[in-house]
């Protein structure tokens, strides 16, 4: 009767499915080092920011502590958008940039505070934040 052809087989289709997991293994984890890092940066910088010597202007204080608060919040869903799959999570992401970016600009100016630069929204400035292709994308079958 002999060997089934698929068996023939098995060692080099095992040893190329071996890879595969490998790659996808090395992808997943490089995404989530990168991510980690990002995150890891964002709070930082957040943290630092908030660290205001209080100046006796209530007002200002608050500011002066939220509106570093808000560009972490934005730091970290730019991570979310960079390294993220779930849809409806990128999609928060994007929600929380737009409203935390409006929220600075209100706080800056409530204090007549200059205004940030202008800058793109994530959804137009895509190369900044393409997401990473899942890491079991190869295993999903083309149609």
């Amino acid at each position: 009767m002999g060997i089934p052809p698929l068996l023939r087989r098995a060692p080099p289709l095992i040893a190329a499915c071996a890879v595969a997991v490998a790659s996808m293994t090395a992808a997943a984890d490089s995404n989530l080092a990168a991510f980690a890092a990002d995150i890891n940066a964002a709070m930082t910088r957040m943290m630092a920011a908030m660290g205001v010597k209080p100046s006796g202007d209530i007002d200002r204080d608050f500011a002066a502590m939220m509106i570093p608060h808000h560009q972490g919040a934005i730091d970290m869903a730019l991570a979310e958008l960079r390294y993220g799959n779930n849809e409806q999570l990128r999609r928060i992401a994007q929600e929380i940039i737009i409203d935390q970016q409006q929220e600075i600009v209100a706080m800056q100016l409530a204090l007549d505070r200059p205004l940030p630069p202008s800058a793109p929204a994530p959804a137009q400035d895509s190369a900044a934040i393409a997401p990473r292709p899942s890491p079991h994308a190869a295993l999903t079958p083309k149609q």
